[in-house]
């Protein structure tokens, strides 16, 4: 059954209230200009989005790096029937073989991709809403098949909406760790965990030996040309290939940083360990006052690194972020030991890949089959050997 048959049969079983959308009018905007007016007003934090969804990063993307893939944007806004808008989907689209697929925008840069929503709207959409979306969508486009992955379940305090219709779950899980505000710092670390890290720090400290968050243009840039010079070598390392190193990704990158918000931070921060020597470690994420994300990191090639500089700079920045009463930290979509040691939890993130069209139905039906066999391979010990020791020989 696709995605939109099963939420207009679940709208049929619904009580009488949800037989009738808020949803009004859909429009497809295609540029990018255009569609910021109502962006910027649903990333405001009385609304309902994560911060990978802001403008100014989702643009900086698609005009550095979204751009050069051959991705056009493809942003689906929602209007009830006095006008005012419900949601905004930051999607791109793409035509390969004679099928338009539309995706999130932000591709491999962004750990959650959702909607921005109106507050109200999310807390009491219906099957009946997002079928009148998908709707919508088919009747003013030319995309086939939506794939709509690495979705969150919940945010902050409320469900996603697109969670309603069917889906399944994503490749990876993504640890997170709950923060408490006002709780001890044990209760974030363990006291055991923080001695062993003293213990290391301890080894590690050299004159100007610090933690700090990179405030001026000035330490955003040069801690970059850190991060692009030493992130290739530790990438090489693990035989992994360096998604920094394709078009546009490093430019994006550097705008994105040094992109101040109305609130005066950065739409990614950086996070730093330095000595007077050298810079040691570098974590950068997005926050949004209540949660910070990791988006990318690496640690120096010196002997430094033998004393685990990546730990300490998380513990300084959960530190860093509990005394601001954040409720919520993750290091991204992945099951990496180093993440595990200090997010307990996992946060559920789901997948939808919903055809449009005839010519959708096949390529759903196949984008979803690859990621179930992807999630497979990743909960299978023998099966994720095999698949790394292929990936090592053959690159």
């Amino acid at each position: 059954m696709t995605m939109a048959a099963a939420i207009e049969g679940r709208t049929a079983e619904a009580p009488a209230r949800s037989q009738t959308s808020r949803i009004a009018r859909v429009d497809i905007v295609t540029e990018l200009g255009h569609a910021e007016p109502v962006w910027r007003r649903l990333e405001d934090p009385a609304q309902f989005s994560t911060p990978y969804q802001r403008f100014d990063l989702l643009a900086n993307w698609q005009r550095q790096v979204g751009a050069r893939q051959n991705l056009s944007p493809f942003i689906v806004i929602a209007h009830d029937g006095e006008g005012r808008p419900l949601l905004l989907l930051p999607l791109a689209l793409t035509h390969e073989h004679g099928v338009g697929a539309a995706c999130f925008m932000g591709g491999k840069h962004t750990t959650f991709n959702m909607a921005l929503w109106d507050r109200d709207f999310a807390k009491e959409a219906t099957a009946a809403d997002l079928a009148a979306l998908l709707s919508g969508i088919r009747d003013r486009s030319a995309a086939d098949v939506l794939a709509l992955t690495q979705q969150p379940k919940r945010w902050r305090d409320i469900s996603n909406p697109f969670a309603i219709g069917p889906r399944q779950p994503s490749v990876n899980d993504c640890p997170v760790l709950t923060m408490l505000p006002g709780a001890p710092a044990t209760d974030m670390i363990s006291s055991s965990f923080r001695r062993r890290l003293k213990s290391k720090e301890r080894k590690l400290s050299s004159p100007g030996h610090r933690y700090h968050v990179a405030d001026t243009d000035a330490e955003i840039e040069r801690l970059l040309d850190w991060f692009f010079r030493i992130k290739p070598l530790r990438m090489a390392e693990q035989k992994l290939p360096n998604v920094f190193a394709e078009a546009g990704v490093e430019n994006f990158i550097r705008h994105t940083c040094l992109t101040r918000l109305a609130d005066g931070g950065r739409a990614i921060d950086i996070h730093a360990l330095e000595c007077d020597e050298e810079v040691i470690a570098l974590y950068a994420g997005v926050a949004d006052g209540q949660r910070f994300s990791m988006m990318f990191n690496t640690y120096t090639m010196s002997d430094r690194s033998r004393y685990s500089p990546g730990l300490i700079l998380m513990r300084d920045i959960i530190d860093h972020y509990a005394e601001r009463g954040y409720c919520a930290l993750d290091l991204g979509i992945g099951s990496d030991e180093y993440k595990r040691q200090f997010c307990k939890s996992d946060e559920p993130i789901f997948d939808s890949f919903i055809p449009l069209s005839s010519r959708g139905k096949p390529v759903a039906l196949a984008m979803s089959g690859v990621n179930r066999a992807k999630r497979l391979v990743k909960r299978n010990p023998t099966l994720l050997r095999i698949a790394q020791r292929l990936r090592r020989t053959f690159g």
